[in-house]
């Protein structure tokens, strides 16, 4: 059995591990207000963008963006977007595990594999497991910042261009609210007619095009495309704070039990320590009376 000065060590342990959990906790819920604002503030802009590409993909169908064919390429390309830190819960092992289902759905149908990580835990993971990474961006800070997502996210848009890739998916979780977070795997290429159609809004518009119709959709499409890889890690940075700051507060709370325990436990040896000094006592002074 443990000693009273072994638990009182114990007790001061777990002490200091709840002071530490209770300040990252404080923390993380000051960033996840700043994430969810900045992940909020961007909606508008992609929900645009997409209604735009909606329209302009009907207004003018003699023209067929890249983005928008298929090709029979026996290769595809999967975007996985995690955290750069850990200490969040489930939040990495659960995406990462549709990833893995889906790389083996790939790789059973035959297909050649290329990834993109974005953030140091998916680009562990993609290591670990053998697949080929062609890009990555790490280190990303609290704050997405699209010049560092597209230079690395462009490899794979590329190669779909070029016919190397048959398709390209999305892997991010989506922030539902500071206590629900959803992983989602999308197809990002190719931009089906019926996914962007799902976001047209009122009738169709008409449009003038300068210098020509061309240009205009093939930089609206990559800014289509940028923007749905920009929402997705401003939703992943967003799930990222807000399990990270429920994941802390269940250590806290934790933490606090433990500490309860193991009071409770020391009162009684303490107690009984006492106990059996009283017993020693009055059983000497028993012995030296009689």
């Amino acid at each position: 059995m443990a000693t009273g000065k072994e638990i009182r060590g114990q007790i001061r342990s777990f002490e200091n591990t709840k002071k530490i959990t209770k300040a990252m906790e404080m923390v993380s819920v000051s960033k996840m207000r700043k994430a969810q604002e900045r992940m909020r503030a961007a909606r508008p802009y992609a929900d645009k963008v997409r209604s735009i590409a909606a329209h302009l993909g009907e207004a003018n169908p003699e023209y067929v963006h890249p983005f928008m064919k298929i090709n029979d390429a026996k290769a595809a390309g999967v975007i996985v977007v995690t955290t750069d830190k850990g200490l969040c819960g489930g939040l990495n092992t659960n995406v990462l595990r549709i990833v893995t289902n889906k790389l083996r759905d790939l790789q059973g149908a035959g297909m050649e594999v290329q990834a993109v990580a974005i953030g140091s835990k998916g680009l562990g993971f993609l290591n670990r497991v053998g697949a080929k990474v062609v890009s990555r961006a790490v280190a990303l800070g609290d704050t997405p910042h699209l010049d560092k997502l597209i230079g690395p996210v462009k490899v794979l848009l590329d190669a779909y261009a070029e016919g190397k890739v048959s398709a390209v998916y999305l892997s991010y979780t989506k922030f539902i609210n500071t206590m629900k977070q959803e992983p989602v795997i999308e197809q990002l290429l190719p931009l089906s007619s019926e996914e962007i159609r799902k976001h047209k809004s009122g009738p169709g518009w008409d449009y003038l095009y300068e210098p020509d119709a061309q240009s205009v959709i093939d930089e609206l499409l990559v800014r289509y495309v940028e923007s749905l890889i920009y929402q997705a890690v401003a939703e992943n940075m967003a799930s990222e704070q807000s399990a990270r700051m429920v994941a802390m507060k269940a250590a806290t709370d934790n933490a606090g039990n433990v500490i309860g325990e193991l009071k409770l436990v020391y009162n009684k040896t303490r107690q009984a320590a006492i106990t059996k000094e009283l017993s020693e006592i009055v059983s000497g002074a028993a012995a030296i009376s009689g």
